[in-house]
């Protein structure tokens, strides 16, 4: 620990000869010589202090390692302890009180979308329905609370197929207005919303759905997807996940992107099954995902008009889609609108073919009410200069990617990533070639990969008598064994390389992870989503896009030091955490004392953790 000296000057008319007359009295002047000597006393303490740390200096030189790092530990320590008497003044100065819960019309709550409260602030021609968090910062702090009727889910993986109904916000009105292929797919009964498996004897149409899309790209079968290079899949407006879900058993990583929904959500409907799903939509910003992100796209009567906004929206997905990914349009042929889906007449082009003509794509196939393009391989096509063919986007447009405005230029062209998906290595473990496009070092990654094995398993170790056993237990239930699984849906809230996603792959635990990369640090989404997972960018100054309760399992590593430095509410943040906690859920916090000792007070006594409350937390400081 540092050791701060100075020499300072007695002065008797100073204040500091003031402060010494009120301890020794009145009669300082006459006991000049008690002064003295106690002065005298002092200074040898201190002499020999200081020749004590000399002999120290001296003395260590044959085990320099030791003491070093024991000088490092009390430089950290007093760090930490500044740091916490700093912080603690600033932005996480908050009155801790006990937070009252919701009212019950808050149960379903998702912060930043309130589509009147934006129609008042002036949003129009599709922005109300976006989110905007500046309109919900006069928002009262409370707890939101599961519904009377909430369960909690079925253990993994038949939660995917038997869902509780009161756990989620759909009515049976909104059932039986569905399509008839949702109704061969879901039987609700009492309680229950029961989806019908592909390996069972119910036909359900979407085993053979998929194999007809790969069988107009010209495979086999549906299990070739990751053979030609798609291992992630973007499917908006996902319904009811069933097409996700038969993605996640080719091991293909399927994420289910929606429009925030009052009722009936298709997002929380997936999130409930364990499948990957995020809010979000295409009515005027850029999705939070940086270019050539996924090999596939996916739209099955997803109700966007893609003819609109002089084709801005397939432009957004050209952005997202790799060099040489797919789009895949699926839609009655029977709208009245002249749009891509009306019958052809003659060898005429609907507006949206003749588009993707402008921006290379190739149309692949059409079979019923199915359609199929795919990207160009070749980067120069763009520059080609077709006529109507949009321009091209400058280099630092092309790395705005978190909710930025919609753009009408093509991006991703220059990047080093421009590598068609056929000739990318399947699976998550990338070549030393493939790191250097991301500027990682691979000793770096595989290092963290490593690190993080060896944490999972120390996690693991602590959680699995409480995740198998006593916690969640029911009375008169067995233990379950593997794979079977009470945490499904796990969020690192800063994933860095995906190295915990790595380390549940390897261990062959049944959870998928949403890998957040905060805005503000290094961009390593790419990295993430090129290995084949699931990643989002997200500023955790503002709630995350999701619906409440759809996480087993929330892991920061690192995250509270980053808000400290962004002047975040730590309170909202924990607030937020609870938000898309499921009841009996978890969260594992890992950074340095200082920031973990800041958490520990706005937690315990605001969100009430202390007293019980169905959810927990593990926190643990990391040097």
């Amino acid at each position: 620990m540092y050791c701060l000296k100075r020499l300072y000057k007695l002065d008797m008319r100073s204040p500091w000869f003031g402060k010494f007359s009120l301890l020794f009295g009145p009669g300082l002047r006459q006991n000049w010589f008690l002064v003295s000597l106690v002065s005298i006393i002092a200074l040898v303490s201190l002499l020999g202090s200081s020749w004590r740390n000399h002999f120290d200096s001296v003395t260590i030189t044959p085990l320099p390692g030791i003491y070093a790092s024991y000088r490092k530990l009390k430089e950290q320590a007093l760090m930490d302890y500044f740091d916490l008497r700093t912080s603690s003044v600033g932005f996480f100065n908050y009155k801790h009180k006990e937070l009252d819960f919701c009212g019950k019309e808050r149960e379903n709550y998702v912060p930043c979308y309130n589509i009147s409260a934006n129609l008042l602030g002036g949003f129009k021609d599709g922005q109300e329905f976006d989110r905007h968090c500046d309109l919900s910062w006069n928002e009262e702090r409370c707890l939101v609370r599961p519904p009377k009727d909430y369960r909690i889910p079925l253990r993994w993986p038949a939660g995917r197929d038997v869902i509780w109904s009161g756990n989620i916000k759909i009515t049976k009105y909104q059932f039986l207005s569905s399509g008839s292929m949702t109704k061969r797919m879901m039987l609700l009964e009492e309680n229950q919303i029961t989806f019908r498996s592909d390996d069972g004897l119910i036909f359900d149409g979407v085993k053979d759905y998929c194999h007809q899309i790969a069988e107009m790209i010209g495979l086999a079968n549906d299990s070739e997807f990751l053979q030609a290079g798609v291992q992630t899949v973007l499917d908006i407006g996902c319904g009811f996940g069933s097409f996700g879900a038969h993605l996640v058993s080719l091991k293909l990583m399927a994420v289910c992107i929606a429009a925030y929904e009052v009722t009936g959500s298709q997002v929380q409907l997936a999130l409930e099954r364990g499948l990957p799903a995020i809010i979000g939509n295409f009515n005027s910003r850029q999705l939070p995902y940086p270019s050539l992100s996924f090999g596939m796209v996916h739209c099955a009567q997803c109700s966007i008009d893609w003819d609109e906004k002089d084709g801005m929206f397939i432009i957004e997905v050209d952005r997202v889609l790799k060099a040489g990914g797919y789009f895949v349009l699926t839609s009655p042929t029977s709208k009245s609108r002249g749009t891509l889906l009306t019958t052809r007449k003659g060898n005429m082009l609907t507006p949206v073919e003749e588009f993707t003509k402008k921006i290379c794509w190739s149309f692949v196939d059409q079979q019923d009410e199915t359609f199929i393009w795919q990207k160009t391989t070749d980067a120069n096509c763009y520059a080609s200069g077709k006529q109507g063919s949009p321009p091209l986007c400058e280099e630092e447009n092309d790395t705005q990617s978190y909710y930025h405005p919609l753009m009408s230029c093509v991006s991703g062209t220059n990047s080093k990533r421009w590598v068609p998906i056929h000739n990318k290595s399947n699976g998550s473990q990338l070549t030393s070639e493939e790191l250097e496009v991301y500027g990682v070092q691979d000793g770096d990654f595989y290092e963290d990969q490593e690190y993080w094995k060896s944490t999972l398993k120390n996690y693991w170790s602590l959680l699995t008598p409480l995740v198998f056993s006593d916690h969640p237990k029911r009375p008169g239930d067995e233990d379950p064994l593997p794979p079977y699984n009470m945490v499904r849906n796990v969020m690192d809230m800063n994933a860095h390389y995906g190295g915990l996603n790595a380390a549940f792959l390897d261990g062959k635990k049944s959870v998928w992870i949403m890998n957040v990369v905060p805005v503000g640090i290094r961009n390593t989404l790419p990295l993430i989503l090129d290995q084949g997972y699931a990643g989002v960018l997200h500023d955790w100054c503002e709630p995350f896009p999701t619906y409440p309760r759809t996480y087993d399992m929330l892991h920061a590593c690192g995250l509270l030091s980053h808000l400290s430095s962004k002047k975040c509410s730590m309170m909202d943040l924990f607030l937020e955490m609870d938000r898309i906690l499921r009841p009996e859920g978890w969260a594992i916090l890992c950074d340095n004392v200082g920031a973990i000792e800041m958490a520990r007070l706005p937690r315990v006594s605001a969100l009430g953790f202390a007293r019980g409350l169905p959810k927990d937390f593990r926190s643990d400081s990391v040097d």
